[in-house]
């Protein structure tokens, strides 16, 4: 076949292909419009998951009437003019493409009326059959009516899915684009009936209400508010408590400039945030908003603009995981619950450079409970008791305490492993080895972080790595990154490297193996934390070690002791494996239990 120009029809399917995956791909072309348009407020009614019907209201700036036909028309937009537009893109859509792409495989009409106008008018169309212009009954604003969607491409439609699930999407889109424009009011139907109403948000309680109402109550219970910014970065929002985690990553909502994004960069920094906070196979759920200079993020990566790429994609990495992992510290245990977290506040400037490590730590010493016997405890080690499994006492008066402390006072030791502590709200439950070893592992990382670099070990024999050209020359670009990480070595050829030195307590690990995964990493995301995490997870080891050990008694001094602690260690509410050291049952639910005033 010779080369030809392929019709406009075909050329807008093609398009319509990459922009319109399914009704809720339409949803959000026209809901961005909406929103570039000045709308503050939006209803969305849908029939039929999306297919029958789908029509988007606005009461945004609307369409002069000479430019409706150019609307519909491929790479037509108000948005961009000039190539150096493309650098600093502040709109939600640039690419002039989504109104032609949904007109080509659906039967839509578009009416809209200008401030300035009397009248609004309509334009419609039928598979880029396009009739001409006519007047039209509309207040200031914008309508678009999307009919049979995928009605002349059937093979299309046989990829969708049943009504319910489509729907659902639609649903989400709403609400992740709700929690970006909480100055909007979104309204949502489906076959008629009214499944979102969401009003617009002018102040910060009412914000938590649009958070809620988006993500549910019990996200915000568990929220911690973020509100970090450091060189040009800013970045607030909301990250649950470890202990709210999902079995799915379906609450996790992230916006760059008020886009919604799915982006790997961003979500390998939250997951190292939650390393060893979170229970194995469970996600975090988050709602966090990155604000940077737009020439610093492209957004025109992909014509559904649901991926970006960051010009310096390094530092936006450990901005993201040190603001998430300083979030996440101040989870300690006691922390009041089922109380909404405040909204964010503006928050100090804080460096995003690298923490440095010192590898000056010895193993514990072979008493680990001496410290326990802290808070004005006596800080001797007691004898077993003969004989019980329980250290019967009284706590102390609370009746007379004029604040008691959030996890209260130990009561007494069950069967050599949990603390039992009555506090203000009801009953604690304290798993004690859970609970100390994350004392001893968060002391442990203060003081290796305190050092000023991290103590390297020569190896007896020079490990040569094989890589290929390019890794080698990462590994070489990187000699910096690798000294400070303390790791020696050398370019050797040109797919080979020669590793001199490592960290001292990684000195039985597999030299090549690590110097090839933090290459992977270097030049995926710019950056690489694995030997950080091998040392933390050689200090979790001696942590464990180094811990309360079930079935050793404690006194009633010691496990108040241990209370105290777990109140001032950061991430005390979960042991480093990532499971809740403690427990709490209010009044109303012990009262349940027994049936208490029924």
């Amino acid at each position: 076949m010779r080369i030809h120009p392929l019709s406009t029809r075909v050329a807008n399917q093609i398009a319509a292909g990459e922009v319109v995956e399914r009704p809720a791909s339409v949803v959000k072309e026209l809901l961005e419009n909406s929103l570039d348009a000045g709308a503050r407020r939006v209803e969305v009614e849908v029939e039929g998951g999306g297919v029958r019907l789908i029509r988007v209201r606005d009461d945004g700036q609307g369409i002069h009437p000479d430019d409706l036909g150019l609307a519909l028309s491929r790479h037509a937009t108000s948005k961009i003019s000039e190539v150096d537009d493309l650098a600093h893109v502040a709109s939600l859509g640039f690419r002039g493409e989504a109104l032609a792409s949904i007109a080509s495989v659906s039967r839509l009409t578009l009416t809209s009326r200008t401030e300035a106008l009397p009248q609004g008018w309509r334009i419609e169309v039928e598979g880029s059959a396009e009739r001409p212009p006519a007047p039209a009954a509309h207040p200031r604003g914008t309508t678009v009516e999307v009919r049979d969607l995928f009605f002349n491409t059937p093979a299309r439609r046989k990829f969708l899915r049943t009504e319910k699930t489509e729907f659902g999407h639609i649903e989400e889109l709403v609400r992740r684009l709700a929690l970006a424009r909480p100055d909007v009011t979104f309204n949502l139907s489906h076959n008629q009936r009214r499944v979102l109403e969401l009003g617009a948000a002018s102040g910060s309680v009412e914000r938590d209400r649009r958070v809620a109402a988006a993500c549910g109550q019990a996200f915000l219970e568990h929220a911690l508010p973020v509100a970090v910014e450091a060189a040009g970065l800013h970045l607030d929002g909301w990250v649950a408590e470890p202990a709210f985690s999902r079995s799915q990553a379906d609450l996790q909502y992230f916006f760059v400039n008020g886009r919604m994004v799915r982006d790997k960069l961003v979500g390998h920094a939250v997951r190292q945030a939650y390393k060893d906070v979170l229970y194995g196979g469970r996600h975090p759920a988050f709602v966090l908003f990155l604000t940077l200079d737009p020439e610093r993020v492209d957004v025109n990566v992909h014509p559904t603009k649901h991926e970006v790429r960051f010009r310096d994609g390094r530092s936006v990495h450990d901005f993201l995981f040190r603001a998430l992992h300083e979030a996440l510290a101040g989870a300690r245990a006691g922390r009041p619950e089922h109380q909404p977290a405040a909204s964010p506040t503006p928050a100090a400037a804080w460096p995003v450079s690298r923490r440095t490590m010192a590898l000056n730590l010895r193993e514990p010493a072979g008493d680990p409970y001496g410290e326990l016997a802290r808070a004005g405890a006596a800080s001797v080690a007691p004898p077993p008791l003969a004989g019980s499994a329980v250290a019967p006492a009284a706590p102390p008066d609370v009746e007379a305490e004029p604040q008691m402390p959030p996890l209260g006072y130990a009561v007494a030791q069950i069967h050599g492993i949990y603390i039992l502590a009555q506090s203000a709200r009801g009953l604690v439950l304290v798993d004690m080895h859970a609970a100390h070893e994350r004392i001893t592992y968060e002391r442990m990382k203060a003081a290796l972080e305190s050092g000023e670099g991290i103590r390297s070990q020569p190896l007896l024999v020079p490990v040569t790595v094989r890589l290929s050209e390019r890794e080698a020359g990462c590994a070489e670009d990187q000699a910096d990154f690798f000294r400070g990480v303390g790791i020696g070595l050398e370019r050797s050829g040109p797919g080979s490297v020669v590793v001199r030195q490592v960290p001292a307590l990684l000195r039985d690990a597999d030299a090549g193996q690590l110097v090839r995964d933090l290459v992977a990493d270097l030049l995926e995301h710019g950056t690489s934390r694995r030997v950080e995490e091998r040392i933390n997870e050689g200090l979790a080891t001696l942590a464990c070690h180094g811990s309360v050990r079930a079935n050793r008694q404690l006194t009633l001094p010691e496990m108040n002791a241990l209370l105290r602690d777990m109140e001032r260690t950061e991430r005390s509410g979960q042991c480093n494996h990532g499971r809740p050291t403690w427990v709490e049952l209010g009044l109303a639910e012990l009262d349940a239990l027994f049936l208490r005033g029924r």
